[in-house]
């Protein structure tokens, strides 16, 4: 799969090389274009150039939160 063909809004991790290495950005793709997207993390929005993607796939729901014990 391709991030140009993950519509926007959808839940993604994608794998990218930084200097020494990869890192990977899981959470909601924001934006896109021909040179860029955007992913909404949890630490927030995380700009990666399109040449820098090694791997993208979408990816399910977060899990619902369980509720504490003893309640």
């Amino acid at each position: 799969m391709t991030l140009p063909d993950v519509p926007v809004g959808t839940r993604v991790v994608v794998r990218y090389r930084i200097e020494g290495g990869f890192t990977d950005a899981l959470g909601y793709l924001r934006s896109r274009d021909d040179a860029e997207c955007t992913v909404e993390t949890k630490r927030g929005l995380t700009t990666i150039r399109l040449a820098d993607i090694v791997l993208a796939k979408t990816v399910p729901p977060p899990p619902a939160q369980r509720r504490p014990r003893g309640s």
